[in-house]
């Protein structure tokens, strides 16, 4: 025989002497379990752009405004009107004080601004031009804009014809 089949041998006997204990093989089986836990969990968060929601909380403005489509980045990056700046400091009024236990409502015209990650948690009453819709902010609305929440306009939901109607539209089909 070759010297090198003599040690393929030896190290083949070796090994089969060596096998891992049920102990280890249990160990190595939960940390698998674990980790496919963890796993699962982080896909049931809440990514924005792969970013988490902490994430983006501790992001600067200019890096969260890179994150976001051609719209709304074009917009930022032009710089906030003073509507929308007085708005934003109202609602960092609103979280601090949401933070010492009181639960403000922020009610506004400002349609076209864009849900930042630090308004999450917010209750905003934003105007649809005839009333003030609450809308509860979640992450899942970060980078769209408060009048997206706010239908301006209602489903038609038509009555049965009134006095001084046609003929022809007082026909109601029967059931």
């Amino acid at each position: 025989m070759a010297p090198d089949e003599d040690t393929k041998e030896e190290l083949e006997e070796e090994l089969e002497k060596e096998e891992p204990s049920e102990e280890i093989i249990e160990e190595v089986e939960k940390d698998e379990d674990e980790l496919d836990a963890e796993k699962e969990l982080d896909r049931l968060r809440f990514h924005y752009r792969g970013y988490t929601l902490e994430e983006l909380k501790k992001m600067n403005m200019d890096q969260f405004i890179q994150l976001l489509p051609a719209r709304p980045r074009r917009s930022l990056k032009r710089g906030l009107p003073p509507r929308q700046k007085k708005l934003l400091e109202r609602l960092r009024r609103a979280y601090r004080a949401k933070k010492r236990g009181k639960d403000l409502l922020t009610r506004t015209h400002v349609r076209d601004m864009i849900i930042f990650p630090e308004m999450v948690g917010l209750k905003i009453g934003i105007y649809n031009g005839k009333i003030f819709e609450i809308v509860d902010i979640k992450p899942e609305m970060i980078g769209h804009y408060l009048g997206e929440f706010s239908l301006t306009r209602k489903r038609v939901q038509h009555g049965s014809p009134g006095i001084g109607a046609t003929r022809s539209s007082k026909y109601v089909p029967l059931k």
